[in-house]
């Protein structure tokens, strides 16, 4: 009997003791009444009996004060004290407590421990004082943590935590500056050491948990994936890093960060270690430049380091938290490496733990796991926008999809980021679901629009959001004269398509009454006024397309896209020279653009001769390899998928392409020549022998090919075959079925008497470019002339 009474008692402290560290109270409550005598009339009590009773007071005022904390979490968030009157339970925990405190019959051990629970008492109802002298009383900075029951690790990691909050909280009324730094240090020292007993604790729980779990046994009716973080454990997790970050002190603030992110993870933890790596990714992002970075493996640099006080947490924790080895481990090289890993990992939790249901129960969930979703996604678009990886970021953002439903946030920045990688028509796509989520916003179909008159040449759609614009009417505010412009960009378009001169005429005019109703509504957008010049040009009234020209480069002296029209403008009349000053002048501001030193090539030639051109195509071989050096030197795409790659300055806005030397037959983008262009660049990836072809942006690649054909035609100019043979040939080497190289192979073999080569040249760059003009015309010359030979050895041999 005595045996099994024994075994009972132990078994009830077991419970007891898994109970407090799981935190069951109610179970808890059940188990500390078993300890309780039954009511009977008041009467001394033996000694044993005392402390048997006081023991289990203790635990149900433990179990009464944590029902009522939890069932409080808002208000303790709101750091609003909690009173006896509104919370009976918090007055009845009070009650068990005072009486076990002024009895003094438990044993030390816990003693100790109901010190350290009135203690949080006091905190929780606002007498911070209270708390900080009963913890004294405790003794806690001298308490160890080695061989520890676990409910006690948790007793001391929130003793330690509410210690720190409670010093804080009384730093009003110390008057000494010395003082108020001493009190700052034992703040700190407190949270620190919260922080790592957290850490142990919760680590030494889920092992408990998954032992329990896998033997089976009978009781434990809590699985790991149901434990709930305190407010107090959540706050020993955060304060410290928090505080530090509070105060300026980065260094100290990403150290512990960095700590927390290598101890091993628990799952209790995981969605505070979600939050833990968003919050040090905005650090490395924001208050962090690349030159003072310091990677997780190394220490800080040397001016930091004299900043870096020593670790406060105490010498007596003798348990520390399990880190993850650092066996190949990935190190980051830099600070926006070390955020996009870090955002990475976050996104993969937060779509792991994502609520994707439509009930009405689970709405505040979808609400928390949305709000925690965006906030990674908007640090990512921030992280890989740096590198320009926007085809990353285009993938992450459809993985939020699933979640995004109605939400005009993320579908927006997957429409945003889509544009930037060039999937415009997914971008057009997802556009238009924006536009059902927010019909009265009319930067929307602008963009919409944009995409497809720029990047699709889909004109239709074009129109078809642009008249969006226009319907919202003066709600459309600023945006109204863009939609104007847009729609007028959208008809001159459609008039360089058109085939039927009367079609032509009717476009061009309602282009003309667009571009000039946008400049109605807005008479100081000078990019409008660079647009209706552009159209005045197009319908051959030059001398009005120079008259507003000028007016827009009295609002924007500098800009490039004017600047070149007027410099083609004077070549349309003739003045070479005045064309030239303003192109150099042009070419002194914006010195990286091909499309303006193209331009200078051209006048050069008509003006000034081959010689001259030929010195400008060799600066533009110059200018093309530093801009490939710098590539090299940052990085290949190829080489890192973070790799920092120098935004090529492309002036492509809501514009008409202005003429390049790469489409001599228009000034705009025809369809069937953006389909040239496309077979092109398909049939040269497949033909395509030089591995190196492959890094880079496939525009400086397109940029050197038009440099060599154009050396190319100035060298044939010159009669130089040979020399234009080489410049064609490597032009070859990088695009070897491009129309333009086959025409320019053509015109030399033309040039040199293969006229049978030359027109199956001709032949093969027609079909390659079936609209290209230049390309006909040289064709049918090429067959003319082999027609009057073919008649003229046969005249021959009719003689003969």
């Amino acid at each position: 009997m005595a045996a099994r009474g024994l075994h009972s008692h132990v078994k009830l402290e077991g419970e007891i003791e898994r109970c407090r560290a799981e935190g069951q109270w109610a179970q808890l409550r059940s188990l500390a009444q078993q300890l309780l005598p039954p009511a009977r009339p008041p009467r001394k009590a033996a000694a044993g009996a005392q402390d048997a009773e006081d023991f289990g007071n203790m635990l149900l005022a433990e179990a009464l004060l944590e029902e009522c904390l939890k069932e409080n979490f808002a208000k303790l968030k709101d750091s609003i004290p909690l009173t006896e009157k509104n919370e009976p339970k918090l007055g009845e925990a009070k009650q068990h407590l005072t009486g076990i405190l002024s009895r003094g019959k438990l044993r030390p051990k816990y003693m100790t421990e109901a010190m350290l629970i009135i203690g949080k008492l006091h905190y929780v109802e606002g007498s911070y004082r209270d708390a900080i002298s009963m913890y004294a009383r405790a003794g806690i900075d001298d308490l160890s943590t080695k061989d520890e029951p676990l409910y006690m690790l948790r007793l001391v990691t929130e003793a330690f935590v509410i210690k720190g909050l409670a010093l804080e909280r009384s730093t009003n009324s110390i008057a000494s500056r010395a003082r108020l730094c001493e009190r700052e240090e034992e703040v700190m020292a407190c949270f620190e050491t919260a922080c790592v007993i957290a850490q142990v604790y919760l680590q030494e729980l889920e092992k408990t948990l998954n032992n329990m779990h896998s033997r089976s046994i009978k009781g434990s009716n809590v699985t790991y994936s149901e434990f709930e973080l305190s407010y107090f454990l959540e706050a020993a997790l955060q304060s410290a890093y928090v505080t530090h970050l509070k105060k300026g002190n980065i260094v100290k603030g990403m150290r512990i960060l960095r700590e927390i992110l290598r101890t091993v993870e628990t799952k209790a933890t995981q969605t505070f270690k979600m939050t833990a790596a968003k919050q040090l990714a905005q650090i490395l992002l924001h208050s962090l430049s690349e030159d003072c970075y310091w990677s997780p493996l190394s220490d800080p640099l040397p001016e930091f380091m004299n900043k870096e006080d020593q670790s406060y947490v105490s010498n007596l924790l003798c348990r520390r938290p399990e880190l993850y080895t650092e066996e190949n481990a990935y190190c980051p090289q830099d600070n926006v490496e070390e955020a996009l890993l870090l955002l990475l990992i976050s996104e993969s939790m937060a779509n792991r733990d994502a609520v994707i249901s439509r009930a009405p129960d689970q709405q505040d969930d979808r609400a928390v796991s949305l709000q925690d979703a965006s906030a990674v996604y908007d640090l990512l678009s921030i992280t890989l926008g740096r590198r320009g990886q926007y085809v990353m970021l285009s993938e992450c953002l459809e993985r939020a999809m699933k979640f995004a439903f109605d939400e005009f946030h993320l579908w927006y920045q997957l429409a945003l980021s889509m544009v930037a990688c060039g999937k415009s028509a997914y971008a057009v796509s997802v556009l238009k679901e924006c536009a059902k989520l927010r019909p009265t916003d009319p930067t929307v179909p602008l963009l919409a629009a944009k995409v497809c008159i720029g990047s699709l040449h889909w004109l239709e759609e074009g129109e078809y959001f642009a008249k969006m614009v226009i319907d919202l009417g003066e709600d459309a505010g600023e945006s109204l004269a863009k939609g104007y412009l847009a729609l007028g960009l959208t008809y001159s378009l459609q008039a360089t398509d058109a085939t039927v001169k009367d079609t032509q005429d009717e476009l061009n005019k309602k282009a003309l009454q667009t571009l000039e109703r946008a400049r109605e509504l807005a008479p100081e957008d000078h990019q409008i006024i660079l647009y209706l010049s552009l159209q005045l040009a197009l319908v051959r009234q030059i001398s009005d397309a120079i008259e507003h020209l000028q007016e827009a480069l009295q609002l924007c002296k500098d800009d490039m896209n004017s600047l070149h029209l007027l410099a083609l403008l004077f070549s349309a009349q003739k003045h070479y020279q005045h064309a030239l000053d303003v192109i150099n002048m042009a070419v002194v501001e914006y010195p990286e653009s091909f499309s303006l030193l193209f331009t200078k090539v051209k006048l050069e030639w008509i003006h000034k001769g081959p010689e001259e051109a030929l010195v400008t195509c060799r600066h533009m071989l110059q200018m093309w390899q530093m801009v490939y050096n710098v590539l090299q030197h940052s990085g290949s795409e190829k080489g890192s998928s973070v790799t920092e790659t120098p935004v090529i300055k492309k002036h492509n806005g809501l514009h008409l392409t202005l003429p390049d030397a790469h489409d001599t037959d228009s000034g705009s983008q025809r369809a069937s020549s953006l389909a040239a262009s496309r077979l092109e660049q398909a049939m040269s990836e497949i033909t395509m022998q030089s591995s190196s072809m492959k890094q880079g942006p496939m525009q400086l690649w397109t940029a050197l090919e038009q440099i060599w054909l154009q050396a190319a035609e100035l060298f044939m100019e010159q009669q130089h075959l040979k020399e234009a043979g080489f410049c064609i040939q490597e032009a070859a080497s990088l695009f070897p079925t491009s129309h333009a190289v086959l025409y320019m192979r053509g015109k030399l073999a033309e040039m040199k008497g293969n006229l049978e080569e030359a027109r199956q040249l001709y032949d093969e760059a027609l079909t390659v470019n079936p609209a290209g003009v230049e390309i006909m015309h040289s064709l049918v010359s090429a067959k003319e002339e082999l027609s009057r030979e073919y008649s003229a050895c046969s005249k021959q041999v009719c003689f003969e």
